[in-house]
């Protein structure tokens, strides 16, 4: 479904700019001398509206007042971005029409094209830093952005080499197909930007696990008042820095309610009480409860032979040692033990997500 709604995305916002332009130049009159300022411009505002809203309303398609809110910014950038390539790309194009250097039309059209492209790709990787948490990791802001800018100038090179190749295979062009040419054209662009989005943002499955019941915030800690005790024992839960950070935060170790773990792309976290045995440590646990195995687009809890029974999968409590696949949203409950008579004092609790927990997902 994904895939069909960044075609008819694309092909859609392409569609709405060409007829937009078409508006400014037939109906009122607007630069007709120079229709490609007028229209490129329409266009790429066109493109990188579509795309930018395409994503943020795939990514959260039941908070539709929510997706209105947030989306402000990113489509500011859009307007900008898009503004500034069209006027850039349509400024270029008559500057190379005129008769003195009169460079072929399809070397013009295929570097409009590019700059349209481009201008679609910074506006959708810039934009997505307003409306996803996956973002504040600057690696994956990077990534993604370098992503969208390379994907989408490309397809919009190979979108003018096809159009091109059409026109040059037809030989002369027909009257029927002459009144149709442009819109068909940059349909095609259209299609393959949202070709390459479908592919470029596709959700990221990296695994987290989010803080809920037993990690309430009571305050400063025991071992913050004594400065002694700093660094030789922790009364408190936390994650080994090592391995582990909290999304949006990479300094802090202790979990907290709400705080997000995010979970490294490939390994095993240990969970207990074991403080330097454990990556995930939590007092009153046993010392080594459970692993969770993280693979490539999946995870797996594996409990501690002994202690299986001191969890809960989605509320009901586990019988065995056997693994469970993990699925997104799936609440893990940690009972603790009294040592003394074995009587259960606490719960802990983790939901677990494979979506980077951005509110979108």
């Amino acid at each position: 479904m994904r895939f069909y709604l960044y075609i008819l995305a694309g092909i859609t916002s392409a569609l709405i700019g060409w007829n937009l332009g078409q508006f400014f130049l037939t109906d009122i009159g607007l630069l007709t001398s120079f229709p490609e300022i007028v229209l490129f411009p329409c266009i790429a505002i066109s493109l990188a509206f579509g795309m930018v809203m395409n994503e943020i309303f795939i990514s959260n398609p039941t908070r539709i007042k929510i997706n209105f809110r947030i989306a402000k910014t990113p489509l500011l950038i859009a307007l900008g971005l898009g503004t500034l390539a069209g006027l850039i790309a349509g400024g270029i194009s008559q500057i190379l029409f005129l008769p003195f250097i009169r460079v072929p039309t399809p070397i013009v059209r295929t570097l409009g094209w590019l700059l349209i492209g481009c201008s679609v790709g910074i506006a959708e990787g810039l934009s997505w830093r307003w409306h996803s948490l996956e973002a504040g990791e600057p690696k994956r802001f990077r990534q993604r952005f370098i992503t969208s800018v390379i994907g989408a100038s490309a397809a919009s090179l190979f979108a003018a080499v096809i159009f091109e190749i059409i026109r040059a295979t037809l030989g002369e062009i027909p009257a029927a197909f002459k009144s149709v040419e442009d819109p068909l054209g940059f349909s095609l662009l259209g299609l393959l930007l949202g070709l390459v989005f479908s592919f470029t943002n596709s959700p990221s499955y990296m695994a987290a696990l989010r803080a809920g019941t037993g990690f309430e915030y009571t305050g400063p800690n025991y071992q913050d008042t004594i400065p002694q005790l700093q660094g030789v024992h922790k009364y408190f839960p936390s994650i080994d820095q090592s391995i582990l950070t909290f999304v949006n935060d990479d300094e802090a170790d202790e979990i907290e309610e709400g705080l997000s773990i995010q979970l490294p792309s490939n390994g095993t976290i240990k969970i207990g009480s074991a403080e330097k045995e454990t990556h995930i440590y939590i007092p009153g646990l046993p010392p080594h409860v459970a692993d969770i195995v993280v693979k490539k687009r999946e995870a797996f809890l594996t409990p501690d032979i002994k202690f299986f029974n001191k969890i809960e999968i989605n509320g009901e409590r586990l019988v065995s040692r056997r693994k469970v696949r993990l699925k997104h949203n799936y609440v893990l409950t940690f009972h603790t033990i009294n040592m003394d008579s074995n009587n259960e004092d606490k719960i802990y609790r983790f939901v677990y997500y494979n979506r980077f927990l951005d509110p979108q997902s």
